[in-house]
């Protein structure tokens, strides 16, 4: 029973990632390379976001939300934009589009958090003997973390690669992009401060995630049109 609730949980975090490029055209134009790229340079990223939290950052005794603290954890969440720069713009992609190449590096970047912040807590935590809810949410975590990132990705293409993109779009398109970085210190803030529950929480983050999602989508696509 428990090894069959490990597998469901596993499943439910990194299955949506294989379902996504499968049913994609990525995988008709074999971009694996592409995500395999965007993963490395995130784990990258990772590790220098690791150096900056352990050296600028206090361990605190409770879990009260400090607003200096999560100042300085959105200044660094941006390096993930620097590092997601990297891989949008200066890493060797096959000869594929814009489309393409902004899902595929998105889908490597979220993968890579997914294996770096949950395949560990699946292995040690969901093969015990009792039943309990915390890995299905962290499933359906990862399932919005997928979400968020391949919108950020998309907003990062338009950002860097897209040219000759409308004006007057532009100041909302870093607006998003700004948004999308600082969610983690939007979601903490709702935990620690408001005391809002995991289910709760999880709720919040899936539909945040399809929220950002279509309005990136309506972005991309308007971009996409000709002027």
């Amino acid at each position: 029973m428990t090894v069959f609730h490990f597998f469901n949980c596993a499943i439910l975090t990194f299955g949506p990632h294989a379902v996504y490029y499968s049913a994609t055209p990525l995988s008709e134009y074999d971009t694996i390379g592409t995500s395999v790229k965007a993963a490395a340079v995130y784990l990258g990223t990772a590790l220098v976001k690791l150096v900056c939290l352990a050296t600028f950052l206090n361990v605190s005794e409770n879990d009260c939300f400090d607003p200096y603290q999560e100042l300085l954890k959105v200044l660094i969440n941006f390096i993930d934009v620097a590092g997601l720069y990297f891989a949008l713009t200066q890493l060797t992609h096959r000869n594929i589009s814009q489309t393409h190449k902004f899902q595929a590096v998105g889908l490597g970047w979220a993968f890579a958090d997914s294996v770096l912040h949950r395949l560990v807590p699946l292995w040690v935590g969901a093969r015990g003997l009792e039943f309990t809810w915390e890995y299905i949410y962290q499933g359906l975590e990862a399932n919005a973390n997928l979400v968020l990132n391949l919108s950020l990705a998309a907003l990062g293409s338009l950002m860097w690669l897209r040219k000759n993109k409308p004006r007057t779009l532009i100041p909302i398109i870093y607006a998003c992009a700004g948004v999308l970085t600082t969610m983690p210190s939007i979601t903490s803030y709702l935990r620690r401060a408001m005391g809002w529950q995991t289910s709760k929480l999880v709720g919040f983050e899936l539909f945040s995630s399809l929220m950002m999602a279509f309005i990136s989508w309506q972005l991309f696509s308007a971009c996409q049109r000709p002027a």
